[in-house]
């Protein structure tokens, strides 16, 4: 019998996200392409000392994590706006010394979940030779050039966004939803994606699936597209 992937409501989804947990977060900058209802519902479920891993995390739908407390470390590529913009819960909470924070540049960040996902043991990269990012990590000259290795990331839960799923969870993306969705859904234990239509196994182009259902745990249907 088909394991049932579809789920009613996103409080249930999210309902086994336990303390401590470490969670991907879709999305790049701004509401498109971010999973807006899981954070919510994780919001409402009310677990505490997580990990998040995301593009960024101040001044986005994820300051709602921030507000309630639940939220112990950040790894992140932008974790602030660039713009000036009112300082962001993650911001007062960091500046306090109350979240700890990963910066991790926006490529490799995308290489380490693509590691994590694929099972591979890191990487050496030249990104952030000379910096702080470089401290404590092993270096190694090749063809003259230095490199630093880069641990793998995974998560417990990845929380994504896409655009339309079969009930087995093959998925497809549209626009921005295909920028860090697709890598995490690769590097999580359990993946949980809020799409906007779910339709009937067969319904889908193959050619234009990008997320196969291997990857994909939990689907839930958003109510109505947000932009």
């Amino acid at each position: 019998m088909p394991i049932n992937k579809v789920f009613t409501n996103f409080d249930e989804a999210v309902k086994d996200v336990h303390d401590g947990t470490i969670i991907m977060i879709g999305g790049f900058i701004g509401k498109v392409g971010m999973p807006t209802n899981l954070i919510s519902a994780l919001r409402n479920q009310g677990a505490k000392n997580l990990t998040i891993i995301s593009n960024r995390v101040g001044g986005m739908d994820i300051d709602a994590l921030f507000e309630a407390k639940q939220v112990e470390k950040a790894i992140a590529s932008a974790p602030v706006p660039g713009s000036r913009t009112p300082i962001s819960p993650f911001e007062e909470q960091y500046l306090a010394g109350e979240v700890k924070l990963e910066i991790v540049p926006q490529g490799t960040l995308v290489e380490r979940m693509r590691a994590g996902g694929a099972g591979l043991g890191g990487f050496y990269t030249p990104t952030g030779v000379g910096t702080a990012i470089a401290e404590g990590k092993e270096r190694k000259i090749i063809n003259g050039r230095e490199y630093i290795f880069e641990l793998p990331l995974k998560a417990d839960f990845a929380f994504i966004r896409a655009y339309k799923a079969d009930k087995m969870g093959n998925l497809i993306y549209r626009r921005t939803e295909r920028s860090f969705n697709p890598i995490m859904a690769m590097a999580a234990r359990i993946t949980i994606a809020e799409v906007d239509e779910i339709v009937d196994v067969g319904e889908l182009d193959p050619e234009s699936i990008v997320t196969p259902l291997i990857y994909v745990n939990r689907i839930v249907k958003i109510p109505r597209r947000e932009e």
